[in-house]
C-alpha cells in the first residue's frame, strides 16, 4: 500500500532520464541491460517512458557505474545533460534576464524535473552558497555527481562562455583517490570529500551577470504553464498524512509503529515529518488511531479473526490495549460493535 503511495510522490521525469541512459550506450550498455540488471520490466526505459520513480533512477546511476565499469559515471551523466532534461523548467531558465533569476527558478521549479533533491541559495557578503539537499544519502556518489556536472554544463551553456570552476564541497568519498583526476577534467577543480553539506561557493557577483541570448519576453507565458503544472502536481500526488497513514498500515502487523521507522520509510528526519504533519494539522498519534479504527472495523468484519488476533494485527501487545483504545473511538468495546 505504501510503495505506491511513495512511488507516486517520487518521480523523476522521462526526459531527466536521458542523460542516464546516453552515457549508458556511450559506453555499451543497453537500456535492457539496465532493465534486467535493475529488475525493471521489459520495456521500462525503451521507450523513454514519461516519468519513473526517484528511487529507480538513483539505482540505474549505481547500476550504470557497474555495468559500464566506469567509476565516474555520475560526472559523465552530467555531462550529457541537455536544454530538454530539465523540462519546461529549462525552457524558462533559458527566458532568464540574469544567473540570479535563473537560481530563483531552479528553487522553485526542479520539482517539475525530479524529486531527487532540493536546491537553495545564500549570500554571505561576497559570497554566494548554492547547496543541494539530496533526498539520499552520501553512499549515492553518482547521484550528487551528476547534478553538479549537470549543472556546470547548463551553466556554461547559459553563459556562453566556460564558467571559473566554483568551490565545491561533497558529502560522499570522490571515490579511488587515484581517479579523482576526472573532477578536476569535468568540474575545472577538485572537490573537498566528505564535506557535510554538497555546496558550490562562488562570487556573489555572478548571480548579476545577464543570460546571453534569453528571451525575457517568453518568461511570462512559460511561468504560467510552470505554475499550471505545479497545481496538476500537488492535485495528484498523496498529501503527507495519507503517505503517513499509509505507511503506518503497512507497518503495524510487523510491530509496534513509531514516528521515527515512519519517518525513516518516507526518507524523512522525524523533526521534518513532525513539521509536515503539523503544518497539515495532524499529528502522528491521530493518524495512527485513525488507522488503527479503520482497519479495527474491517477485521471485525471478518469473523475467522478472533480479538487476539485483530489486536496484534493492530501492533497491540495486548487484547487489554486495544479493547480500551477501541471502546475510546467507537463508544463501545470491539466484541460489541461485532455483535451489533
Amino acid at each position: 500500500m505504501p510503495s505506491a503511495l511513495l512511488d507516486h510522490a517520487r518521480r523523476v521525469a522521462g526526459s531527466y532520464l536521458q542523460p542516464l541512459l546516453e552515457a549508458a550506450a556511450q559506453r555499451g550498455v543497453t537500456p535492457q541491460a539496465l532493465e534486467q540488471a535493475a529488475g525493471l520490466a521489459a520495456g521500462s526505459l525503451d521507450p523513454l517512458p514519461e516519468s519513473l520513480p526517484a528511487d529507480d533512477y538513483v539505482r540505474l546511476l549505481d547500476i550504470g557505474a557497474t555495468l559500464a565499469d566506469d567509476p565516474h559515471f555520475g560526472l559523465h551523466v552530467g555531462q550529457c545533460v541537455k536544454l530538454g532534461t530539465y523540462t519546461v523548467y529549462g525552457l524558462i531558465l533559458l527566458s532568464c534576464r540574469d544567473f540570479g533569476h535563473v537560481f530563483e527558478q531552479t528553487m522553485r521549479y526542479e520539482q517539475l524535473a525530479h524529486d531527487l533533491g532540493r536546491s537553495a541559495i545564500d549570500i554571505d557578503d561576497d559570497t554566494a552558497y548554492y547547496t543541494w539537499h539530496s533526498n539520499y544519502g552520501s553512499q549515492h556518489r553518482h547521484l550528487a555527481d551528476s547534478v553538479f556536472a549537470g549543472i556546470r554544463v547548463f551553466s556554461n551553456w547559459l553563459a556562453g562562455i566556460t564558467l571559473p570552476a566554483h568551490q565545491l564541497t561533497l558529502t560522499h568519498d570522490g571515490g579511488p583517490p587515484e581517479l579523482r583526476d576526472e573532477y578536476v577534467r569535468v568540474l575545472g577543480d577538485m572537490p573537498v570529500f566528505g564535506a557535510e553539506a554538497n555546496v558550490a561557493s562562488f562570487n556573489a557577483m555572478m548571480l548579476s551577470w545577464p543570460v546571453p541570448n534569453a528571451d525575457v519576453s517568453l518568461y511570462p507565458v512559460l511561468q504560467q504553464h510552470a505554475e499550471q503544472l505545479l497545481l496538476q502536481r500537488a492535485a495528484s500526488q498523496p498529501s503527507i498524512t495519507h503517505q503517513v497513514q499509509a505507511a503506518i498500515a503497512a507497518s503495524l502487523s510487523r510491530g509496534q509503529v513509531r514516528l521515527a521507522s515512519v519517518a525513516e520509510e518516507l526518507k524523512l528526519t522525524p523533526r521534518t515529518l513532525q513539521r509536515k504533519l503539523s503544518e497539515s494539522g495532524a499529528t502522528f498519534q491521530q493518524l495512527l488511531d485513525q488507522v488503527r479504527f479503520e482497519l479495527a472495523k474491517d477485521y471485525l468484519r471478518r469473523p475467522e479473526l478472533g480479538l487476539v488476533d485483530i489486536a496484534f494485527l493492530l501492533g497491540y501487545q495486548e487484547q487489554s490495549a486495544f479493547n480500551h483504545a477501541f471502546k475510546e473511538w467507537a463508544g463501545v468495546n470491539p466484541g460489541a460493535w461485532r455483535n451489533g
